[in-house]
Formats: C-alpha cells, structure tokens, sequence
C-alpha cells in the first residue's frame, strides 16, 4: 500500500513536500547519506530494501575477466516497483530479486540514531523526495539519483 502513494495522477503539489521545503540542501544530503549508508549495511547482509517506489537488491552477475574468463559477481542494483514501471509506461530490463533474499524496510529509527534528524522527520524527507521522484517520472522529466 505504501507504493501507492507514488501512482500521480497530477503534480505534486508544493504542500505536499512541506519538510522538504523546510530543509536545507546540506540537510537532505545528509538524510540521504544516513539512508544510504543504512542501505548498504543491510545489502551487505544480503537483504533487499523496499523503499516505496522500488528495491536495493545485490543480484548475481557475471564479470569478464582475461581471455573469456568470466566470474561470478554479486552487483547491487536498484529495481523499481513492477506497479511503477507499468502506471508510468517505463521499459527495462526484468531483473527480479533473488529467490529467498529476505525483503526489508528501511528502519528510520536506527537511521535516525546515526544523525541529528528525528525519525519522522527524517521519513518524511524521503518519502517527499521520493514522490518528487514520482513527480518526475510522472512529467517525464530526466531524473538522475546518486548514491556511493
């Protein structure tokens, strides 16, 4: 249910991101270095991580290496929401999440515990930022999200 929140019929509206407007810049890098950092460790225990809008997942791969030699990798990916890709007419490749990898969602109370933010308001700056993720794609605007 939490997915459904991203399906835009309309804009978004300014009120709609009202923590965001009242973060800084500085601020809402912050949050989201906590979050990934938080991401990471949980990829790193094989985990995926639902966000709303889609997962962190580690799938297998394959790396060429010398003369056709190729070896097994593991790549963390990002894998929107089917629901997602389907309301928004979004092709790409289906790479689903490995079979037994144990799904999870973000615990914002133990993000919070690594920053000066509260909890809440560190969720609702995510969740804003992620519906104007899903206001771009709603607009078809080119969105570029940078994680380490």
């Amino acid at each position: 249910a939490e997915m459904q929140k991203y399906l835009l019929y309309n804009s978004v509206e300014p009120e709609e991101l009202s923590t965001l407007k009242e973060l800084s810049t500085i601020e809402i890098c912050k949050i989201w270095s906590a979050m990934s950092r938080h991401i990471y460790k949980q990829l790193l225990q094989k985990k995926a991580v639902e966000i709303g809008v889609g997962s962190f997942v580690v799938v297998p791969a394959q790396a060429s290496v010398a003369e056709g030699k190729v070896l097994p990798v593991e790549r963390p990916m990002f894998l929107l929401n089917k629901s997602l890709k389907m309301f928004y007419n979004l092709a790409s490749e289906e790479t689903k999440i490995p079979e037994g990898t144990p799904i999870v969602q973000p615990d914002f109370e133990a993000i919070a515990a690594n920053t000066h933010f509260r909890h809440d308001i560190l969720e609702q700056c995510v969740q804003e930022t992620l519906l104007c993720f899903a206001g771009a794609l709603r607009d078809n605007k080119e969105v570029e999200f940078s994680f380490r």
